[in-house]
C-alpha cells in the first residue's frame, strides 16, 4: 500500500508568514548593498550628497525592518 502523498501547498498564512522570514533574512543584506553605492560613485559626487544618501538609506532600512517585525509580530497572533 502506497504512502499517503504530501501536499505541495501549504495555507495561506504559513505561506506569507514564511516569505516575511525570508524578507528579515535578506534585509542586512540588501543594507550591505545600499551602503556600497556611495563607494561605487564616491569620485563622481560631493561628500554631502553621500552623507544624505547614507543616512536616507539607514531611515529605509529602518522603516522596512520596522514593518517586516510588525507584520511578523502580527501573523504570530494570528496563529495562536
Amino acid at each position: 500500500m502506497r504512502p499517503p502523498e504530501r501536499t505541495i501547498f501549504v495555507e495561506r498564512r504559513t505561506y506569507r508568514r514564511r516569505r516575511l522570514i525570508d524578507a528579515a533574512r535578506l534585509l542586512p543584506v540588501f543594507g550591505v548593498s545600499i551602503f556600497a553605492f556611495p563607494v561605487l560613485w564616491a569620485r563622481e559626487s560631493s561628500t554631502t550628497s553621500g552623507v544624505a544618501y547614507l543616512f536616507g538609506a539607514w531611515l529605509v532600512l529602518i522603516v522596512l525592518a520596522f514593518v517586516i517585525a510588525r507584520r511578523l509580530r502580527q501573523s504570530e497572533g494570528d496563529d495562536v
